[in-house]
Formats: structure tokens, C-alpha cells, sequence
């Protein structure tokens, strides 16, 4: 299928949440990614102690290559790095490991059993055990990149708030959430925020996001509801009060929330260029 017939169907199911919005994006995408070569993968290696705390390597076949971390999303309370046969998100593995990189794909505790802080705790706590053991995997542990998507991007905004010097070398932020009083209220929110009004200014992580030094890539797509176009408007905002520069901020032409990141690995990918363009200028 051409470019042009892609977008053509997404832009049919706009950007709403419906079923067939959501269950047709995968089905659009899943024959057209890149898979992984089996043997280069190591999965399902504990980073911490709950069950969800686990991660799968793909390695590119050669020594101290850049690492790329994928955190999904889904809303808080679902999601999943895919399993072995599973389109989704081996294609982002599989993509980091063909360009060079590392590619690594993590599960963290859910909302509403596990809620806020705990997915950016959990970000953190996957990065540091990858710097202490992704050099046997052929990574190196001063070039970890975090890359998030919805949820996840609201987990690896926490995770930048939190990190200390040298926890990582960029933020890739595609599609979320930060600032969480402005956000609508939903149960997906509840469930991980709680419904306490007074902790969301707290809970909110716009302010370290206009002021981080760490690297930070955002993106948003054209079809991405907008509430989330708000929020990537905030982000901008947030970026020029603090630095007086714009963020590095990329428009996915013709995208919506699920196809930004399920395009990586097909040969119509527009999202994994600006990725390793992004690693290559910030690598340390």
C-alpha cells in the first residue's frame, strides 16, 4: 500500500478513540513492519521485582551502539512491549537494532493497583539497571536514549523530572500528557492520577519539561485528539518562558495517536528518521 492510500484511511477515522480508529490502525500497520531477527533478541529480563518489571534487547550486532528505550502506552492501565510473535512493539526494536542502535522495549506496573509516580519510578529503574548491564549486550550505558508514547511519554516525562546527571542522554516524548490539571478528567486519568484535585499541579510535569537540560524530542500527530494537541501547544509554550527557544517539536503529517509509532519499521516511516537524527546529534 502507497503513502497516500495510508493516510487515506487514517484520516477517515480522524482522531477520535473508536474501535475502528484503534483496532484498524494495527490491523493497517501490522503486515507492513519490520521484524526482528529472533536470535539477536534477549526477552523478558527482569529490571525489577513485579512481574511487569521486564524488557526485551535487540542488539545490532556490534559494540557500544547507542540505546533506544520504548515505553508504550495505553492509557495507564494496559499496554504491553509485545510478545515474541507480536507485530507491535517488536517493530520498534527491530528498527533500533537494523539502524544501529540497541533497541529496548519495557512493561511497567499499572493504574489503577500502581498509580502516580509509579510508571516514571519505573522508567527510572529500567534505565539505571541498563547502564549497569547493557554493555554485555553490546550498548553503551552514556549514549540511553528514553522514548515514550501517550502514556508512556507521560512516564518518561516524570522519569526526566526525577532523573539525576547522566541517568540518560534525551527524552523522545511522542503524544502525551504533562501537564495534568489542564488535562481532561477520564477514568483512564483517575486511575493513575487519583481524583485529588490539589495533587495535580504536583502531579504535573510541564514546568521540568520548560526547564530540563536534557534533550528532548516531542512530537504530535495530525489526527491526535486535542487534548493532546493542547497539551504539545503547552509544551511549546512551557519551552519558550523558560529557554526562549522553540522545543524541538515535529507534526506527523497524516498520523494519528497509534500510527505515529506503529509506521516505525515500515518503509513509508516518517517518526524513526527524525529518531536517529535526534540520537546521532545528541549522543555524547
Amino acid at each position: 500500500m502507497d503513502r497516500k492510500s495510508l493516510y487515506d484511511r487514517i484520516a477517515l477515522w480522524g482522531s477520535a478513540f473508536t474501535p475502528d480508529m484503534l483496532g484498524g490502525t494495527m490491523e493497517l500497520y501490522a503486515p507492513l513492519v519490520m521484524r526482528p531477527e529472533e536470535e539477536r533478541v534477549l526477552r523478558d529480563i527482569a529490571y525489577g521485582s513485579d512481574e511487569r518489571h521486564r524488557l526485551d534487547v535487540f542488539r545490532p550486532g556490534t559494540d557500544n551502539a547507542p540505546v533506544l528505550v520504548f515505553v508504550h502506552g495505553g492509557g495507564f492501565v494496559r499496554g504491553d512491549k509485545g510478545g515474541r510473535d507480536d507485530p507491535f512493539y517488536n517493530n520498534v526494536g527491530a528498527w533500533a537494532a537494523r539502524s544501529g542502535f540497541v533497541g529496548v522495549t519495557m512493561t511497567y506496573r499499572l493504574a489503577p493497583t500502581h498509580q502516580w509516580p509509579a510508571g516514571g519510578e519505573d522508567v527510572l529503574s529500567a534505565v539505571r539497571w541498563l547502564k549497569a548491564n547493557i554493555a554485555e549486550h553490546g550498548g553503551d550505558p552514556d549514549r540511553v536514549f528514553v522514548m515514550g508514547q501517550s502514556a508512556g511519554a507521560a512516564h518518561v516525562a516524570e522519569a526526566v523530572r526525577r532523573s539525576s546527571p547522566g541517568d540518560f542522554s534525551g527524552a523522545l516524548m511522542i503524544s502525551g500528557i504533562y501537564d495534568v490539571v489542564a488535562a481532561g478528567r477520564s477514568e483512564l486519568h483517575d486511575a493513575y492520577y487519583g481524583t485529588d484535585e490539589n495533587r495535580f499541579a504536583q502531579q504535573s510535569t510541564m514546568p521540568a519539561l520548560g526547564e530540563t537540560q536534557i534533550p528532548c524530542l516531542f512530537s504530535i500527530s495530525e489526527y491526535d485528539p486535542p487534548e493532546f494537541q493542547s497539551q504539545a501547544a503547552m509544551v511549546v509554550e512551557a519551552r519558550l518562558q523558560a529557554t526562549r527557544h522553540w522545543p524541538e517539536m515535529h507534526w506527523l503529517a497524516g498520523h494519528n495517536h497509534l500510527s505515529s509509532v506503529s509506521q516505525m519499521g515500515t518503509e513509508h516511516d516518517t517518526l524513526g528518521p527524525l529518531i536517529a537524527d535526534f540520537i546521532e546529534r545528541h549522543g555524547p
